[in-house]
């Protein structure tokens, strides 16, 4: 559903009342602070952290795909049979030989994109938090 011009302003109003832009500068004061500290490159964090901010007006929900990638990478680091323990059997077993090829391809695709999504965010997210 697209948003009128009306919804969005509306929408940008009340994050100026509620302090939304202050909060996101104390955020990035924060994070840029913690990334001199721990050596990682400013930049690159204020990328990261531009995007989180986007993303988060925007309102997009989480990407179920990419939460359960973050869980086993977490839980179990990189693992050689990812795309294995990835794939849904009982749909997997419902396709046609050409089918199972391609649905294995499509899901090693999101899974290298899931993965990279990770490494980014694990820079500034995880690890940071941790040291």
């Amino acid at each position: 559903m697209e948003k009128t011009l009306k919804t969005l302003a509306k929408e940008a109003k009340l994050r100026m009342k509620k302090g939304f832009w202050k909060e996101c500068e104390e955020e990035l004061m924060s994070e840029r602070l913690h990334a001199k500290e721990n050596g990682i490159n400013e930049s690159k964090m204020e990328r990261y952290f531009t995007e989180k901010v986007t993303t988060k007006i925007r309102g997009e929900s989480p990407d179920e795909f990419y939460l359960k990638v973050r869980d086993m990478l977490l839980s179990e680091g990189e693992v050689s049979d990812a795309i294995g323990r990835l794939t849904d059997k009982e749909y997997y077993m419902s396709l046609s030989y050409a089918e199972k090829q391609r649905y294995t391809l499509e899901l090693s695709e999101k899974y290298l994109r899931a993965l990279e999504r990770f490494k980014r965010e694990y820079e500034f997210e995880i690890k940071g938090r941790n040291t």
